[in-house]
């Protein structure tokens, strides 16, 4: 081996040191501004990772993606929907997919943040209210899944499901729409009594969790007495 390829070796890897260092740098920073977050908010933070998140939380499809999944930088509390205190839990997750070709592999790390709420609700239906991709543009067309709304304008920017249409009605009421129009929410998923704000891509900044926090009470502060009256019924 010549000289000059010694170098570049010996530059190789202290250029990977560096990044390596540099990230390792920036995630300790992280950790310290979420167990901050966490102090202030009155609620427990672990940074550790839990590879049990994915099985309690399994109905949520981000949480099945690729394998090596873990939740990690978790802070556990309580956070008040329609004046009662209900679990709530956020922090993010990580995932790895490994693709093959016939002569080797790679694999990809993917990180995101999420928030999830246990509803003070036995039976809510499920409904999911999401940005519109042009998948579900291609599928609307065929008349698949999505519920239009009379405003065109927020028809044509979120993509609404649920097995209950009249739930979702009421839901996203003219208010509603307004709301979301103007906030341009993450992915909001209701199943199984929980509802998880995330848009299984992004993590978001330390500062920025107590936005998505004051989002999701508006969100429920939204929804119409009526509503919330039946569902304390069931």
């Amino acid at each position: 081996m010549n000289a000059s390829i010694v170098i570049l070796v010996i530059l190789g890897v202290a250029v990977l040191g560096t990044i390596a260092y540099i990230g390792y740098q920036l995630e300790k920073k992280r950790r310290e501004e979420m167990r901050a977050l966490a102090g202030r908010l009155g609620w427990r933070f672990d940074p550790r990772r839990d590879r049990t998140h994915d099985d309690e939380y399994a109905h949520f499809e981000i949480f099945r993606r690729g394998h090596s999944r873990a939740a990690f930088n978790t802070l556990t509390g309580t956070l008040k929907i329609n004046e009662q205190a209900c679990p709530a839990k956020m922090g993010e997750f990580v995932y790895k997919i490994t693709t093959h070709t016939g002569k080797s592999s790679s694999t990809r790390t993917y990180r995101f943040s999420y928030l999830i709420v246990h509803l003070p609700f036995r039976e809510v239906p499920d409904l999911l209210i999401r940005r519109e991709g042009i998948f579900d543009k291609i599928a609307g067309t065929f008349g698949f899944d999505d519920i239009d709304f009379e405003s065109a304008d927020f028809s044509r920017r979120f993509f609404v499901k649920s097995p209950d249409k009249r739930f979702a009605y009421d839901v996203v009421h003219p208010r509603m729409m307004q709301f979301l129009l103007a906030t341009e929410p993450p992915a909001v998923d209701i199943e199984y009594g929980r509802c998880c704000l995330s848009d299984g891509r992004h993590r978001w900044k330390p500062q920025d969790y107590d936005m998505q926090l004051d989002w999701i009470v508006k969100f429920f502060d939204h929804w119409p007495d009526h509503v919330t009256a039946d569902l304390k019924t069931r």
